[in-house]
């Protein structure tokens, strides 16, 4: 089992809060802002209210209050205060921090007051491009790095998954006006990373295109029984672990010899696995592409 983090090191704290650590002390000296343990050693260990307290002066720091104002409020009402400013701006540097502030302290109070702050101004295209993918890149190194848990992880991606399928539902009641192809999007067995491909089938659909959305982990011997129903059919994936690497040309061979009785197969790839092709031997009907906006711009 894995279990959330209760301690962080000063280095954590400047991970998530992007305040150096050098400031952090002066802020611990000069205005008691923080007051950390120590172990026998002398090295400085913050709690997980320590940590949300940080974030908290932060946002309210980055917003142009001084840390002498700011050091003068009591802990009980920093929060509010905090979401206060959150509620009258929805600015995307006040609301990266909101969000990895929601996800500390798995607060979804927090996360949908900030995303519907932002959907007053911006589309929901908008918000995911501009600050959905940097937020689940600052994600993923944080976790990287263990300043957080797989458990905060899960907690943000699950409210942004509800956010995609939200806004997909609200375009699925309309036929396809776009005839010309059908896209099936899947992931390979084992990879469950299905943010992009969940945001992918949104924009396909959005774009007037039939797209069936098979999800995560599917063996390829499934996709056969979608060629006997439909013709241009063009399957998308999102390769972000599997394949692994010396075994993603195998996939290839596999899926062309899956394919190699019908007119016209297509295969669409994008993710970090995709570098490890063998561009000389990938098969002629698969394209890969380096980002999301790359592959929408060829719909």
């Amino acid at each position: 089992m894995n279990n959330v983090k209760k301690q962080f090191s000063i280095r954590d704290l400047e991970n998530l809060s992007g305040i150096k650590a050098h400031t952090i002390r002066i802020w611990e000296k000069r205005y008691n802002l923080l007051s950390p343990e120590r172990t026998d050693t002398n090295i400085r260990s913050y709690s997980l209210l320590s940590l949300q307290k940080l974030l908290n002066v932060t946002l309210l720091y980055n917003n142009g209050q001084k840390i002498s104002k700011i050091a003068k409020i009591s802990d009980s009402d920093i929060p509010y205060v905090v979401r206060e400013i959150v509620a009258k701006h929805s600015h995307k540097s006040h609301a990266i921090n909101a969000f990895k502030l929601a996800m500390v302290n798995f607060d979804q109070t927090m996360f949908f007051n900030t995303y519907n702050a932002l959907l007053s101004e911006n589309s929901f295209r908008e918000i995911f491009k501009e600050t959905f993918v940097p937020l689940l890149n600052e994600v993923g190194l944080l976790w990287q790095t263990d300043t957080i848990s797989p458990a905060h992880e899960h907690f943000i991606s699950s409210l942004i998954k509800q956010k995609i399928l939200i806004n997909t539902e609200k375009l699925q009641h309309l036929n396809p006006t776009k005839k010309d192809k059908v896209f099936v999007a899947f992931l390979p067995e084992n990879e469950i990373h299905d943010i992009g491909l969940l945001y992918l089938n949104y924009e396909i659909i959005l774009k007037g295109y039939k797209c069936i959305y098979l999800g995560p982990t599917i063996p390829m011997e499934n996709l056969e029984d979608i060629l006997k129903y439909f013709d241009d059919i063009y399957f998308i994936s999102y390769l972000t672990v599997f394949p692994e690497k010396d075994r993603i040309d195998k996939y290839l061979e596999d899926f062309t010899k899956l394919v190699s009785e019908y007119n016209n197969p297509n295969l669409w790839l994008l993710g970090r696995q995709t570098h490890f092709i063998n561009q000389e031997t990938k098969p002629t009907f698969c394209r890969t592409f380096s980002s999301i906006d790359s592959l929408v711009s060829n719909l």
